[in-house]
């Protein structure tokens, strides 16, 4: 009997990776939702786990999560079991709209980022995040506000970008699909994107010379 728990229980979670294969980065958050997470509009996952309690997840409108990004909602309190041995700690996590987190950062418990706020790689959230900030580190605080990283982004765009890139937005809607894309998720920018920062980056000058 003990065999056949093991084996069903192995037969579960591959059922259930099997299940996710197919949602994609969007398209996930209906998934998400099906959990009890109040997900926005407009969303990219590039997660596919918000944590062991999503229904003590919210995530605003436009907000993208990029790879190996932790949703920590559990305390065990462990140190304090032998004392207290049913001792557990909860905490919800809010992301405002328009945020951006990135990869292989952790969110923890109680924690309710701002909108318009950046989470920088890598980072340990402790604490609440600023609106219209940019926020990184272990534990993460403010380290400048959005509107320099702003600028910053614009002028890097402006040398950048292909002078016959396509734009993702036409007329107010996102181009080709009902989901949000990113510029490489258009086949028309990929090689476009490539050429022009080979010639940016003076990466096939680099190659000639070696």
């Amino acid at each position: 009997m003990p065999k056949l728990k093991v084996l069903f229980s192995m037969f579960q979670k591959i059922k259930a990776k099997m299940s996710l294969l197919k949602y994609d980065n969007y398209s996930i958050a209906e998934y998400f939702r099906s959990q009890g997470a109040k997900i926005g509009e407009d969303c990219f996952f590039g997660i596919r786990s918000l944590g062991d309690q999503p229904y003590l997840v919210g995530i605003g409108n436009h907000v993208q999560i990029s790879t190996n990004v932790l949703f920590v909602t559990h305390n065990l309190g462990w140190c304090f079991r032998d004392e207290i041995p049913d001792l557990q700690v909860f905490g919800t996590i809010t992301v405002n709209d328009n945020c951006y987190i990135g990869t292989n950062s952790i969110i923890l418990p109680g924690v309710t980022i701002g909108p318009n706020a950046i989470i920088g790689a890598g980072s340990v959230v402790t604490k609440d995040v600023p609106p219209n900030s940019i926020a990184a580190g272990n534990p993460a605080r403010e380290i400048a506000p959005i509107e320099k990283y702003k600028e910053k982004a614009i002028q890097l765009w402006k040398e950048q970008r292909p002078p016959d890139y396509l734009p993702e937005l036409v007329s107010g809607k996102y181009y080709k699909s009902e989901y949000l894309h990113s510029l490489f998720e258009l086949p028309e920018n990929e090689d476009k994107i490539k050429r022009h920062l080979m010639k940016v980056f003076r990466l096939e000058e680099d190659k000639q010379n070696t």
